[in-house]
């Protein structure tokens, strides 16, 4: 007979579900669908069926399988997941991907392009990478990412899940995971995807008698209803419905005698009662017995380590490694207790865990602990490497032995390694396991490494609590200088989440700990902390001094190191001197560059060239320094430190006057910033596309990005003041209204009255100047009280500033000299194109009521661009101006009389037209961004802007009135 049946039975309605979102991912977008059930009630076999149909289809499928032997290593069901598919091609070359190398280098180290740069991803950086991996892969067709018993995943894997599950609706993916009903995290992800609908939840029932009949005939090779009634009721009533054990129950039948085969059919040849084990482990060792010692004793051993072993752990354990093991393995497989594990090539499984626990159990207790003990010693043995790489198996081996001493020692050693390795859930795990078995000796040290491992998984609650719960005057109590060190961290934790009073707990404790005065780094390091206070609301009366602190820290830890304390005060040094100016915080950040280049420490030299970046954007407009910050933040593979970067050049391409390149790099990121939850930068992103739109004179669309940003937490930021200034104000003058735009500087000022800051794009350096010096507010007194300011040195504000001051020239009568300060302006026009051209609309008006200057050139400048631009308010501005001068006109066609009069009359605009005329073809918006040079996402935009003004129900209906509208190519 066969030890398992070939169809799948009872399953109608899970099989269903399965096949029906693997047809609609291309329709309908990705899926999650969860089967939920007992061990042995069918799971895998659906999960078998699912994977097989799709490689039928020509679908990717990865699989994946988490184990509670790798419980605590993270990630691990995700990586073997990847190695199933792309063991032997390598990773998809796809150039979408290469931002996300690095990240899904964490599960397969050999993508790494750049090797040991020293950042650790974040699960949400890796989940948004898978997410993107499996989009490009599924492109065509779809794909299947299976993952099965996910109730012994990690908890990095159960995170990276959870964010994939939120998200599949984006990538034409399914995924089906397996998991059992028993209460913990994984349980919980389910049932709350299952109310967030987001996935798919399927319990798996009990097979009914009729299914056990069937399950049972396709066992025995024979029609529905060849197996003996009486067998199938035993079956029914013994297994529970439970698929597995009708199947081993039925093995263990046949294996009896109790029924033979009889013909093409099988008869009850004994006592049904008497030959059906008690339990299943009963007929697990009743099998056992059956087989030649070394195979049972092979089998006891690979069950030791767990459902699921590698042949290189069984030889060491068993201390064979000739061709005799293989055999004895061949002889386990045949006899149908083990298969190849198809995750892993070195690898075998227990058909079942259920099994792998039988073979355990069929043996005394004491016996188990022997094996275990052996083990456990074995694998030590080994040698550091292999014993580092098994440390957590080892641990869990030792448990079984009863040694909780030599396995809390593990289990700590594996918990800092996961700290080191990023993987700080699974490190508070494994430490939390160490802090419980350790011997009172012990317990200290693991309780001190958990404590970090708190600060890093973002429990900074807990961390405080434990270091309180230390003993401090025992034995067993940490050295004052390791509890200083905690005490540090955990203020700068406490700093960084700016939580004031907590940080000045912490840094009290640890000067109460040190002896006379304690050593300069340990000093410096709370010093340090102590500077970041005076960042926080309402300590700004402390920031010469925190500056003075800084500066002595920096200078003795660039003698005497470490290295990192002599970063971070460089960088408080940065923020600080700021203030002043940008030359001394860039003599800071040049010292910080140089430290971390000299030591090795990629994570602050990324940090460096970022802050001297957007110090050369805004001093010079030169972007090249903000470009290396992104290659580097690239070599990092930090994804979130990517985006930030990028921001940053979308904005500097708003502000140069790149509009596709700005639109390129936001529609790049939007989405995945908001989807890692990267929040910082969306909202930069979306106040990027406000200013896109103000700096176009799209007050609509400007709105829409503000609203955007308000939602995504940025009401009351401290981006306010750009988005007053640089923003709302340069929208209102691209409107021709100066009362609206001085309003929004006016707010400004104000705001920043309330809370100062170093947002020098704000208008007050620049733009305000020159409005109040047109508008007869400013004198000379005011315009050098500005010019004297470190906003005054930023790129954007000194063409505004050159202008206040030609306009100023003017009215004393130094025409020439007014004159000149505009032409040296006019040298370099390109850099801020739309800043250019507004400032001369606005200083030609005051040239040609004082008489001095080139007003009309100035003029006809401005017009061509605006015009270009479709700003008809500034363009006709100017037109009107040169009117006034006496200068000669040109009629302009801005397009608006192509479009018809009831279209109009809605405010459709001319770049909404010619979309819209485009349509005639039904064109998707790829082709539609070509042919027009925008992008894909202003198509989106000018799209929905068109269905809300034409009132067309959807984009069919759009393709249907142009062609209404299109001319008839028969009319002459």
């Amino acid at each position: 007979m066969r030890t398992s049946s070939p169809v799948t039975v009872g399953r109608t309605a899970e099989t269903s579900l399965l096949r029906r979102t693997l047809t609609r991912l291309q329709s309908d977008g990705g899926r999650a669908v969860f089967l939920v059930g007992e061990a042995g009630i069918g799971k895998s076999r659906l999960v078998d069926d699912c994977a097989g149909r799709a490689v039928a289809a020509g679908l990717p499928t990865l699989r994946g399988r988490s184990s509670a032997t790798g419980a605590d290593t993270p990630f691990r069901p995700l990586a073997e997941a990847l190695y199933s598919c792309f063991h032997a091609e390598g990773p998809p070359q796809d150039a979408e991907l290469l931002p996300y190398r690095p990240a899904l280098g964490r599960l397969v180290p050999e993508w790494r392009s750049v090797a040991g740069s020293g950042y650790a991803e974040s699960v949400v950086e890796l989940a948004e990478a898978l997410l993107r991996l499996l989009g490009v892969i599924g492109r065509r067709s779809g794909c299947v990412l299976a993952l099965e018993d996910l109730h012994d995943a990690d908890a990095e894997t159960l995170a990276a899940v959870e964010y994939l599950v939120d998200h599949l609706d984006r990538v034409p993916a399914l995924l089906v995971a397996t998991l059992r009903p028993e209460p913990g995290n994984a349980l919980d992800l389910v049932r709350g995807a299952e109310r967030r609908r987001v996935a798919s939840v399927a319990a798996l029932p009990p097979l009914t008698t009729a299914d056990v009949g069937a399950l049972a005939a396709g066992c025995l090779g024979v029609p529905e209803g060849g197996v003996p009634s009486a067998v199938t009721g035993r079956l029914a009533e013994r297994s529970g419905g439970n698929p597995y054990l009708v199947e081993e129950l039925l093995a263990e039948l046949v294996g009896s005698g109790a029924l033979r085969r009889d013909g093409d059919g099988w008869r009850v040849t004994g006592d049904l009662a008497a030959t059906v084990p008690a339990s299943v482990v009963h007929g697990c060792g009743l099998r056992l017995g059956q087989l030649a010692p070394p195979v049972r004793d092979l089998l006891l051993s690979a069950a030791t380590l767990g459902p699921r072993f590698s042949v290189d752990s069984l030889q060491l354990v068993t201390g064979d490694d000739g061709p005799g093991l293989f055999a004895r393995l061949r002889a386990a497989a045949e006899a149908d207790f083990i298969v190849p594990d198809p995750g892993a090539p070195e690898g075998y499984g227990f058909r079942h865990a259920i099994t792998a626990q039988a073979v355990l159990e069929s043996v005394a207790p004491a016996e188990r602990a022997a094996l275990a003990r052996r083990a456990a010693a074995a694998l030590r043995k080994a040698g550091p490497p292999y014993a580092a790489d098994h440390g957590r198996l080892v641990a869990r081996l030792l448990v079984a032995a009863g040694d909780h001493h030599g396995a809390a020692l593990l289990y700590a050693e594996a918990g800092r390694q996961a700290l080191a390795e990023g993987a700080s859930a699974s490190a508070v795990r494994l430490l939390e396991r160490a802090v419980e078995l350790a011997a009172p000796a012990d317990r200290t040290a693991a309780a001190e490494s958990l404590g970090y491992a708190l600060v890093e998984a973002g429990q900074l609650d807990r961390a405080l609590a434990l270091a309180d719960t230390l003993p401090t005057a025992s034995a067993a109590a940490l050295s004052p200088e390791r509890e200083v060190a905690l005490r540090t961290r955990l203020a700068w934790a406490a700093v960084v989440a700016e939580r004031g009073p907590e940080t000045v707990t912490q840094v009290a404790a640890a000067r109460a700990l040190l002896r006379d005065g304690g050593r300069p780094e340990q000093t410096a390091a709370l010093a340090v902390v102590e500077g970041h206070l005076a960042l926080l609301p309402g300590r700004r009366d402390r920031v010469d001094d925190a500056e003075r602190i800084a500066r002595e820290t920096a200078e003795e830890a660039e003698r005497t190191g470490p290295p990192v304390l002599a970063c971070q005060a460089l960088q408080l040094l940065a923020l600080l001197a700021r203030e002043r100016g940008f030359d001394a915080a860039d003599q800071c950040l040049e010292r910080m560059l140089a430290v971390a280049e000299t030591h090795g420490l990629p994570n602050w030299r990324f940090e460096a060239l970022l802050r001297l970046g957007a110090n050369a954007f805004l001093r010079t407009g030169d972007a090249r320094r903000l470009e290396q910050a992104g290659e580097a933040a690239r070599e990092l593979g930090s994804l979130v430190r990517t985006q930030h970067t990028e921001s940053l050049l979308a904005m500097n391409a708003v502000l140069c006057g790149d509009p596709a390149t700005a639109e390129a790099i936001v529609d790049r990121w939007l989405d995945s910033s908001l989807r890692m939850g990267n929040l910082a930068t969306h909202r930069y992103l979306r106040l990027t596309s406000a200013t896109l739109a103000a700096h176009r004179g799209r007050r609509r669309d400007m709105e829409r990005e503000l609203r955007l940003f308000r939602q995504a937490g940025g009401d009351g930021s401290l981006l306010t003041p750009v988005v007053l200034g640089l923003c709302r104000a340069v929208c209102a003058l691209l409107e021709e209204d100066r009362a609206g735009a001085e309003a929004e500087l006016t707010a400004t000022a104000e705001w920043e009255a309330q809370h100062p800051s170093v947002f020098y794009l704000s208008g007050q350096y620049g733009l305000a100047p020159l409005l109040a010096v047109l508008a007869g507010r400013a004198d000379w007194a005011a315009y050098e009280a500005v010019a004297g300011s470190p906003g005054a040195e930023l790129a954007w504000n000194r063409p505004f500033l050159a202008l206040a001051r030609a306009v100023l020239l003017g009215r004393r009568g130094r025409g020439a000299d007014a004159a000149a300060e505009v032409e040296r302006l006019r040298r370099d026009p390109d850099l801020f194109p739309t800043a250019h051209r507004l400032g001369l609309r606005l200083v030609a008006e005051a040239a040609l009521a004082d008489g001095w200057g080139d007003p009309v050139s100035w003029l006809r400048t401005a017009e061509e661009y605006f015009h270009e631009l479709d700003v008809p308010s500034v363009a006709g501005a100017c037109r009107a101006l040169l009117r006034q001068s006496g200068a000669s006109v040109g009629q302009r066609r801005s397009g608006r009389d192509r479009i018809p009069a009831a279209l109009r009359e809605r405010g459709v605009t001319p770049r909404e037209y010619e979309v819209l005329a485009l349509l005639v073809d039904r064109p998707g918006n790829q082709d539609l961004a070509r042919r027009l040079s925008i992008s894909p996402r202003t198509v989106e935009k000018h799209l929905a802007s068109l269905v809300q003004k034409t009132g067309a129900a959807d984009r069919g209906g759009l393709c249907r009135l142009a062609a209404e509208l299109a001319p008839d190519p028969r009319r002459p």
